[in-house]
This record gives structure tokens, C-alpha cells and sequence, in this order.
């Protein structure tokens, strides 16, 4: 990976960032780097990518408070059990839809709910927040990536200048 420092610094910049915002906004920081994890897991790129990661992350959300909701009322866990098949499947069905085909971003936001025993209020908000720090990560490499080729064009051509004028640039 020849840009492998922009990357390492953009990620590790925007994820002290991050857990600063999430520590002073009291959001769930894992949470959000969840969402960060689907943008880049999904295959869409710019803003596209931040449309499919809101869509899966929180369809899925929608799908575990269905199955915790709807379970609920019931006295049998095979009713549960019942809702997670049916849930499961509407999350793959879903995929035939463009904003809502990458799957393991449904089960980002499923799993996620039943970790956090569908507390909306923490969940929301963290997930929302980390498909824009991927994102944010993605422009900030590519700055990085721009300002290095730009001081390797200068270093050349300033070199090169050297070498023609007859010096060495030993």
C-alpha cells in the first residue's frame, strides 16, 4: 500500500478526534466506530458510500428493535426465535434494493441493537456519526495523498533544475 502514512495518520487523527467527541457528546464510541467500519467495508465510494452505510447500519436497527419489540409480547422465547428468521431473511431480501445491498451493514446495525438492549437514543446518533468519520477519514488521506505528490513534484522539479544548471545535488 504506497499510501499506507496518509492513511495512518488521517485514521488515527480522525479517531482521537472521534473518541473526543463522542467522550464530551456522551455517545457510545465503539458504536460509532462501527459505522466508520461500514463505510469502509462497503463498496460505494464519496457520499454514496455514507447513503449505504446510514441505510444498512440503521435498517438493521430497525429490524432487532422489531424482533425485541415484537418478542416481548410474548411468554415463549420461540417467538423470539421466530422473529430472528423472519428478520435474518428480510435483511438479505433487502439487499435487492441499491441502498440497502450491503448485508453485513444490516447485521452491523442488528447486532448492535441487541448489544445495546435497543436503546435508540445511544445507538442512533453513534452509528450516523461513524459513516461520516469514515468518511471524513477517506477526504483527509486524499488531502494527504494530494499534498505528497505535490512536494515530490516541487522536490523533482527543483532538482531536476539543479542537475540541468550542472551542479550535482549530491
Amino acid at each position: 500500500m504506497e499510501n499506507r502514512w496518509q492513511v495512518a495518520i488521517s485514521a488515527g487523527l480522525l479517531a482521537a478526534v472521534w473518541c473526543g467527541v463522542a467522550d464530551t457528546f456522551h455517545l457510545v464510541t465503539w458504536i460509532g466506530f462501527l459505522g466508520c467500519s461500514t463505510y469502509f467495508a462497503q463498496p460505494k465510494a464519496n457520499f454514496q458510500g455514507v447513503v449505504v452505510t446510514w441505510c444498512t447500519n440503521l435498517s438493521g436497527v430497525f429490524w432487532a428493535w422489531l424482533i425485541i419489540t415484537g418478542s416481548g409480547y410474548f411468554d415463549t422465547p420461540l417467538m423470539g426465535y421466530l422473529f430472528t428468521g423472519i428478520a435474518t431473511s428480510a435483511m438479505c431480501l433487502q439487499a435487492s434494493y441499491q441502498k440497502l445491498s450491503f448485508i453485513p451493514g444490516a447485521f452491523i446495525g442488528c447486532c448492535t441493537t441487541f448489544a445495546m438492549g435497543a436503546d435508540l437514543a445511544n445507538i442512533l446518533p453513534a452509528l450516523i456519526l461513524g459513516a461520516l468519520l469514515g468518511y471524513s477519514m477517506t477526504l483527509l488521506t486524499s488531502q494527504l495523498i494530494t499534498i505528497k505528490l505535490k512536494w515530490l513534484e516541487i522536490r523533482d522539479t527543483s532538482s531536476a533544475a539543479t542537475t540541468s544548471s550542472g551542479t550535482t545535488t549530491e
